[in-house]
């Protein structure tokens, strides 16, 4: 054993010692429930009509002052934090006694009044006590002095692991995830109001598809049949298109067998939505529409991203892939075929994984050389067929492109756009050609899904379609560099 577990061993039985003598006292450490009349920013917001008034509140005990015949401590409930003055005149002895058997991290209910203290704090006189839950385990103590934090909770290895902790004790992490569930309120409602149906579509398939990803593979036993859990709702979404619903959206839990890093985690949130009758181009005005306004309602149109400064609020720029890499390696890079691209990534001392395909090496020229410089909204538009798999030939005459946007901000990629393949024949043959990459050695490439290719078949009307990042939209939106800064659980490797 540690010396560190040794302490954290010590600091247990000591608090089980107190939870047993509360116990003898005649108290239970564990009540059922607790009737509130305030929260504490209610009682600091209305302080001139509660002066003197009997409030009842209850929290997280945060920090404690144990006195003689007096003492102060901390509570923090969901809305702030506000200061207790016990007195053990008017507790009476025994609950007093009891009080000084509680802790940082145990909860406690009060009713007393409201009054200013010497110092104008704002506080509440105790009259009664409840104590609602003892803690056991001790929560990390941050102490502040002048308005600087010390022993704060901030390596991220722990609070990723603890997130109980992280929100008892870092209050700008419960903004964060506040913020997104707010984003995602918005999202919704700017959807809902332009007519658009939220639907369900399945998280285990039969096959997976709708992206270029590794798929995580489980096995039902009833059915003795692997399924995949998805990587994207899109081919479902379509059949939906097919079927009559004109415009359908999902907010889906989407998971891909892939790394981790700054801005991926295997678990993810991701929104999904088709309008039957539009293009790319259509679509592309709808999501900075979206954009402008989730960031308007949210209050955050000027973004701080990093050292960066992002606006939101004006018109988002919009750029050819082959003009960006073109500006950025001083040569037409859509001549160019395998061997020529090779050749310009190892220039630019890109390492590229052995059989890597003309798609993939345009991505790594994409993701080095232009994406990072990407900062202000800029629709990166017209791809390469061989990328894009679903999406339909461009109308500007080049059969190598198709009709397709990606968003990038900061530097970072937000949102990704087709207008939708619906010629059934055509699909067939993209699908097709991504299994040969697939029998050459891409692990990532699209299978042939016969159940959508009969779908389509059926008569797909014209379609726009968009994918956009969740995590990394409220990433944007609340400053954090790390999708696992706003995933509540994000994904680890095991603490052995």
């Amino acid at each position: 054993m540690t010396e560190e577990q040794r302490s954290l061993k010590q600091i247990i039985d000591f608090r089980l010692e107190k939870l047993a003598k509360l116990r003898e006292n005649g108290v239970e450490p564990y009540p059922y429930s607790f009737e509130k009349s305030h929260n504490s920013k209610e009682i600091k917001d209305s302080y001139d009509k509660l002066e003197g008034e009997t409030v009842v509140v209850a929290g997280r005990i945060m920090s404690l002052r144990k006195m003689g015949k007096a003492s102060f401590c901390n509570i923090k409930d969901n809305a702030g934090r506000i200061q207790i003055y016990v007195k053990r005149d008017d507790v009476g002895t025994d609950n007093y006694t009891n009080f000084k058997l509680l802790d940082i991290g145990d909860y406690l209910g009060i009713e007393g009044y409201v009054f200013k203290t010497k110092t104008g704090e704002i506080s509440i006189h105790a009259h009664a006590l409840t104590i609602l839950s003892k803690s056991i385990r001790p929560i990390p103590i941050v102490k502040e002095k002048e308005g600087e934090e010390f022993d704060s909770f901030d390596d991220k290895e722990r609070r990723y692991r603890n997130r109980h902790l992280d929100l008892a004790v870092n209050d700008e992490v419960k903004e964060t995830f506040i913020k997104r569930a707010k984003t995602i309120s918005s999202v919704r409602r700017f959807l809902d109001d332009r007519g658009y149906i939220e639907v369900e579509t399945p998280i285990l398939q039969p096959l997976y598809g709708g992206a270029n990803a590794r798929p995580f593979v489980t096995h039902h036993n009833s059915l003795d049949q692997d399924f995949y859990l998805r990587i994207a709702d899109e081919l479902y979404l379509k059949r939906l298109i097919i079927g009559g619903m004109e415009k359908v959206y999902e907010l889906a839990k989407n998971f891909r067998n892939e790394g981790i890093d700054r801005n991926h985690n295997p678990e993810y949130t991701s929104l999904e939505f088709y309008e039957a009758y539009v293009d790319y181009e259509y679509m592309m005005d709808f999501v900075e529409e979206l954009f402008h306004d989730v960031a308007n309602e949210i209050g955050e149109m000027q973004v701080t991203w990093g050292d960066m400064k992002i606006d939101l609020s004006k018109k988002f720029a919009r750029r050819p892939i082959f003009e960006l890499l073109s500006d950025a390696v001083k040569k037409d890079v859509s001549k160019l075929g395998e061997k020529e691209l090779f050749e310009l990534c190892k220039k630019f001392d890109i390492d590229v994984p052995p059989k890597s395909n003309y798609g993939q090496m345009i991505d790594l020229l994409m993701s080095k050389l232009v994406e990072p410089n990407l900062i202000q909204p800029t629709f990166v538009t017209d791809y390469p067929k061989a990328v894009s798999p679903l999406a339909k030939g461009h109308r500007g005459g080049n059969a190598e492109l198709v009709e397709r946007f990606e968003l990038f901000i900061g530097g970072m990629e937000f949102a990704n756009a087709f207008s939708e393949l619906n010629d059934p024949v055509d699909q067939r043959q993209r699908f097709e050609q991504q299994a040969k990459l697939s029998r050459a050695g891409d692990a990532e490439a699209h299978p042939v899904d016969e159940n959508f290719l009969e779908a389509v078949e059926c008569g797909m009307p014209p379609t726009g379609g968009v994918g956009i990042g969740i995590d990394r939209l409220v990433m944007l939106l609340t400053n954090n560099r790390w999708i696992k800064d706003v995933i509540l659980f994000p994904t680890l490797r095991d603490n052995k």
